[in-house]
């Protein structure tokens, strides 16, 4: 795609995966982050919070953070090697943001995956879903003032995407002194795809429009394809997608808890 201004694909014996992101056509700058490291079971997208300061750098400083995480000896090491770099990289943006008088914060979504079990990790309304038997699922939950709403009865899916406050973030990296993270987990089955994305695409397309284009085409052509369709409808924040598909094959699996 030419009007991408990253695109990226990545294979391994298990995996095929692409990634895309784009700086929208309201924005001048993007601050979405992506990681995609299939080697070691580690795909990651941030999104810099809109109204802070140097958002790019949030995202960016997460997912540097996360390029130190090493092969895993079980998916329990994996976790918390995660969960270790994100605290580390939360430490660093809280100590910048007291220096320059000004919060920076980052969303998160890490899915990490290690034999033939998976684990997402968030913190945001940067979501992990997943593409299984012609459905598709949310893995992750939005941590926002409106998803908070509708847990608790006060509003409808429907009435919280048109929320006034609907954007307000509950939990990010760098704006407490420890990371709130929530994790969800599972286990493979072939033909598993992932998709991880920022808000800047679930804002103009839908969760049933996801499912068919994943379902549809290789990882790349994903999302090339989504964003594409998140350009034609307006853009108006930074949109970042990753793509992951399951195909073990001959593969060797490992197995281990993430307890």
């Amino acid at each position: 795609m030419k009007t991408v201004i990253a695109a990226l694909q990545h294979s391994s014996p298990a995996f095929q995966t692409g990634a895309a992101t784009h700086v929208g056509r309201v924005r001048t700058r993007n601050e979405d982050s992506l990681l995609a490291r299939p080697e070691i079971g580690l795909w990651a997208v941030a999104d810099g919070m809109g109204g802070h300061d140097a958002g790019d750098l949030a995202s960016a400083t997460v997912v540097d953070a996360l390029r130190s995480v090493g092969r895993a000896q079980s998916a329990a090491h994996l976790l918390a090697q995660c969960e270790r770099q994100l605290a580390q990289a939360n430490s660093e943006l809280v100590e910048i943001s007291h220096a320059r008088g000004a919060m920076l914060g980052t969303t998160i979504a890490v899915l990490l995956v290690h034999g033939e079990h998976f684990a997402g990790v968030w913190a945001g309304d940067s979501r992990i879903y997943l593409v299984r038997d012609r459905a598709i699922t949310l893995c992750s939950r939005d941590h926002t003032e409106a998803q908070d709403l509708v847990a608790e009865g006060h509003l409808t899916q429907a009435e919280a995407r048109a929320w006034p406050r609907r954007n307000v973030i509950t939990r990010a990296i760098g704006v407490r002194d420890a990371p709130e993270l929530e994790i969800a987990n599972g286990t493979l089955r072939s033909g598993d795809v992932f998709v991880l994305c920022t808000d800047g695409l679930t804002n103009h397309v839908e969760d049933h429009e996801i499912l068919a284009v994943a379902a549809r085409n290789t990882p790349q052509r994903a999302c090339d394809n989504l964003i594409e369709l998140t350009l034609s409808r307006g853009a108006t924040d930074n949109a970042t997608v990753i793509a992951v598909r399951y195909q073990p094959g001959s593969a060797s699996r490992r197995r281990g808890p993430w307890e």
